[in-house]
């Protein structure tokens, strides 16, 4: 009876989320907020000086900065804004979903400074003048050409004003400007074909009145627009631009649908293989991935948070992290099963072991989740948050969830007389009566791995001398982030040649200094200059590309600052991780681990960077995010080994003094291990390729540097740390013998 009332709550347990996804999943998915590069639009980091040069930048300057510019920004209709206050002078925005990208920066940028003047440039009224929010559309009386009314607070005071005007004929013209600058001069400007001042009507008489037209030659959008800006108020700010990046809609929309399917994709693949090498638990794993994902989504909705082509990145890199502890969970399970244990027995000896490994290897990658998100900025910060969200969530679904459901087919005896449901052979399974070890084999074998230290240190050093020789020669393809200047990338329904797009560049006056065609059908080209260029120059590029292609092309601007900063950011960044890393292992394990285990990333960074250099591939800031997230994983797996290795040297409780005995722990530490590092490295590899071959083009580097670090980690992990750490520990085993005896039941430092 408790057999059949288990199984029943296993079923009743998924077909609960089974409905409950399939009911909510669809309209949770359409609430959560798609960043600017899922959906078009644009960022922009402005730095801010005040209008009147004698204050300075506060807080509250800044906020009430902030509180026009979101005034604005709802006048436009856009409801996904973010627009956060950076450091002392600093204003980020980001708009997504943006219909008119022009109208909406102009209406950001401009300061709105309202004023009347007279021909020789005094103010005689400003935007302190004006009613708030009377400002609008309307059309004249007269000729039905749109104009724009406004009331004004002193009917009295706009007469004397006009009077005054009517008094200097023929030169009697009330100046409207709008954002009036010093060196600004009405004689100049009326020769202009396009002025600076919206309008100069004549004023023949007095006028007390408090209703004013301002009338020119306006549609009815620029009227609309006209006036949406005066009732949005002035800014007490001048804005000047540090950083931008646009995404047109259409290429955000491509963007959303390929990731998105090679996300599927790469989970289905996952599934399969989990299934195929742990059966009947790994169907229970593919369930709780399935459950992840969507736990993922609701939880990131309920943030309200802002998914970006790197956060959904996280997301589907989170399932490695699930898939680690599911793999650590069934490879310690099958270990004790193959001693001659019952199903029972293993499956809480299994679930006791793995346990401790799984919180190490989690929170090492969430405290380097923890600086991406200190020291990034914008889709980098999103990555984080994602980052963390999936740590967590893949947690407690691969460790509780799968014990859950997996406990309940154990507990309710069924999967008694079925080892090989766990994918264990009659044959591996070892007598309890035999009290010999059971030696732990590699497909069979007992290679000795340590013998082949000195290849291993010659492997490492000969691949390090080969990096350091490109690095020297070939360098770093910085990308704009890290640099200074412009990054136009352009997109077309036809392949595109070099010479192509250096002949649309020159009938604009412009030539980058490169251009790299990409995509699969050579549909992409990505020009950078040195330069910053003009907004009146971007304008033009952005009509002259949209006209020609069919497509907004995607525009990023940085400023020298900005990239100076984000450099240093990035040092911050990984300088940090490592000294977090540091402590926390040596804090767990001891300090000769936490040196080692630094080596080992430094290796992996440093192969990332020499693939990086080979291929010429561009080096972005989603970069660096790739390259932190393969220092979490690398420690991952070196945590991983270094706890198999402290827990077989309590297995012997005693003091370790011999290297040889030492050697031995540690080779079968590592076999005890390298299955699961193979197949921890294989699931990630599965969605990782997925994003390469069918992902969007702008998240490929990302996916090469996760490659590139996911093998070099393997290595480094599996080989390099624990060979360093038998040398430089093994030179000091007379003199401190590495005691992690049961009795001590300490896991400090044990220098």
């Amino acid at each position: 009876m408790k057999t059949r009332g288990r199984i029943a709550a296993f079923f009743f347990i998924v077909l609960l989320f089974a409905s409950l996804i399939g009911a909510t999943v669809t309209d949770i998915s359409k609430k959560i907020n798609l960043g600017l590069d899922l959906q078009g639009g644009f960022e922009i980091l402005y730095e801010v000086e005040p209008v009147d040069k004698e204050q300075e930048v506060t807080r509250q300057l800044l906020e009430a900065t902030v509180q026009t510019l979101n005034d604005r920004v709802n006048r436009l209709g856009i409801s996904e804004t973010v627009i956060d206050i950076e450091g002392e002078d600093r204003i980020r925005v980001q708009l997504a979903g943006v219909k008119d990208q022009e109208e909406a920066r102009e209406m950001l940028s401009t300061s709105a400074l309202l004023t009347f003047r007279d021909v020789n440039d005094n103010v005689l009224l400003d935007g302190s003048d004006v009613v708030e929010g009377s400002a609008k559309q309307d059309f004249h009386p007269e000729t039905n050409q749109p104009i724009v009314t406004l009331k004004l607070k002193d009917a009295n005071k706009f007469g004397e004003v006009t009077e005054k005007i009517a008094d200097m004929s023929p030169e009697n013209l009330l100046v409207i400007w709008m954002d009036f600058e010093e060196g600004d001069s009405f004689y100049e400007e009326v020769e202009k074909p396009e002025p600076k001042f919206i309008s100069a009507p004549a004023v023949h008489e007095p006028l007390y009145t408090n209703e004013v037209m301002i009338t020119g030659n306006f549609t009815i959008d620029e009227a609309k627009y006209l006036a949406d800006i005066i009732n949005s108020g002035s800014l007490p700010v001048h804005m000047h631009e540090l950083y931008s990046t646009s995404v047109g809609a259409q290429f955000g929309e491509n963007a959303l649908n390929k990731t998105v399917f090679s996300g599927i994709i790469g989970l289905v693949l996952v599934i399969i293989y989990m299934t195929i090498v742990y059966r009947f638990p790994g169907m229970i794993a593919s369930i709780n991935l399935v459950i992840y994902t969507y736990l993922i989504l609701l939880v990131f909705e309920l943030l309200n948070g802002v998914l970006t082509l790197p956060g959904i990145a996280a997301l589907i890199l989170g399932i490695g992290m699930a898939v680690d502890a599911n793999v650590l969970q069934f490879e310690r399970i099958k270990e004790e099963l193959r001693t001659g244990k019952s199903v029972k027995n293993a499956f809480k000896s299994g679930n006791q072991n793995s346990l401790r490994t799984i919180i190490d290897a989690n929170a090492t990658t969430i405290l380097v989740a923890i600086v991406l998100f200190y020291f990034g900025t914008s889709s980098v910060k999103g990555f984080a948050t994602m980052l963390m969200v999936s740590i967590i969530i893949s947690f407690l679904t691969s460790v509780y969830g799968t014990r859950l459901l997996l406990g309940l087919w154990v507990n309710s005896g069924f999967l008694n007389n079925r080892k090989s449901w766990f994918g264990v052979k009659p044959s591996q399974i070892h007598d309890l009566a035999d009290d010999e070890e059971l030696e732990p084999t590699f497909f069979g074998k007992t290679p000795d791995i340590i013998k082949h230290q000195k290849k291993i240190f010659l492997v490492s050093l000969v691949v390090a001398a080969i990096g350091a020789l490109s690095l020297t020669i070939f360098k770093i393809n910085p990308g704009v982030d890290f640099t200074s200047g412009s990054r136009v990338e352009i997109v077309s329904d036809e392949p595109v040649s070099t010479e192509m797009i250096e002949e649309d560049f020159a009938s604009l006056n412009l030539e980058p200094k490169s251009i790299v065609i990409s995509g699969e059908n050579k549909e992409m080209a990505v020009s950078r200059f040195d330069s910053v260029l003009s907004e009146a120059k971007l304008n033009e590029v952005r009509q002259y590309f949209k006209e020609k292609y069919n497509h907004e092309p995607n525009i990023s601007i940085v400023s020298p600052i900005v990239g100076e900063e984000l450099v240093k950011n990035a040092v911050y960044a990984v300088s940090i991780s490592f000294i977090g890393l540091i402590i926390y292992v040596t804090f767990r394990f001891e300090l000769f681990f936490s040196f080692t285990s630094i080596v080992a990333l430094l290796f992996d960074v440093f192969f990332a960077l020499v693939v990086f250099s080979m291929t010429r591939l561009e080096f972005d800031l989603t970069i660096i995010a790739a390259l932190l997230t393969i220092i979490g994983y690398s420690i991952n797996n070196t945590i991983v080994v270094f706890d198999r290795i402290r827990e077989n040297i309590r297995l012997k409780n005693k003091l370790i003094k011999s290297k040889k005995e030492l050697a031995g722990i540690i080779n079968r530490s590592l076999l005890q291990t390298i299955i699961r590092n193979i197949n921890t490295t294989t699931t990630t590899l599965i969605v990782v390729f997925a994003f390469m071959v069918l992902g969007a083009e702008s998240i490929f580097g990302f996916a090469v540097a996760i490659v590139v670090g996911l093998i070099a980690g393997f290595y480094s992990s599996l080989f390099l740390a624990s060979q360093l750490w038998l040398v430089w520990r093994g030179k000091l085993l007379k003199k401190k013998p590495i005691d992690f005896r049961k009795k001590q039941r300490v896991e400090g430092p044990q220098v």
